[in-house]
């Protein structure tokens, strides 16, 4: 039996270089895994407010159908092929997390964002607006949904719906 005088029991623990490579592995995994939460929560409210439009969207055009009739909810009568909102104004519906509208914001909330209205939780908003436009007889609406409501205008996402209405 022949023994070695400079036989060391094996080390215990990690060296440099692999306490680095764990180091440089963490660095770029945690950052990658908090952006993919960040994308995952964008994607789920962008899922729910498409999911939502289909019942605020027609809520919005029955609201431009009774102003043109001259008895809205909501917003003043306007006339057929009259613009709206006038310059300067806003036309703008607050819904509530499920899709039901609330009522109508100033343009001062709009900006600002809010998360209540008269009480209730609000997360969309809807504005309305149409354009003239002089070779067609129908004027090109436009709706648009935002979200989240409680953010100011400049962060909220924004899904647009286009129509035309006398």
């Amino acid at each position: 039996m022949i023994i070695f005088a400079n036989h060391r029991p094996p080390l215990r623990g990690s060296s440099l270089i692999e306490t680095m490579i764990a180091m440089a592995v963490l660095a770029i995994a945690i950052p990658l895994v908090f952006g993919i939460l960040a994308e995952s929560s964008r994607s789920q409210f962008s899922a729910a407010a498409e999911t939502r439009s289909t019942w605020m969207v027609p809520a919005c055009m029955a609201e431009i159908h009774a102003s043109r009739e001259g008895d809205p909810q909501f917003f003043t009568p306007t006339q057929t092929a009259q613009i709206f909102p006038p310059p300067g104004d806003i036309w703008a519906l607050a819904f509530s997390p499920a899709g039901k509208p609330i009522g109508k914001i100033s343009k001062a909330t709009y900006q600002l964002g809010t998360r209540q209205l008269m009480g209730q939780p609000i997360r969309y908003l809807a504005t309305l607006s149409t354009t003239t436009h002089s070779t067609k007889p129908l004027l090109p609406t436009r709706i648009t949904l935002e979200y989240p409501a409680s953010a100011p205008l400049a962060k909220r996402q924004k899904l647009d719906f286009y129509t035309q209405i006398p």
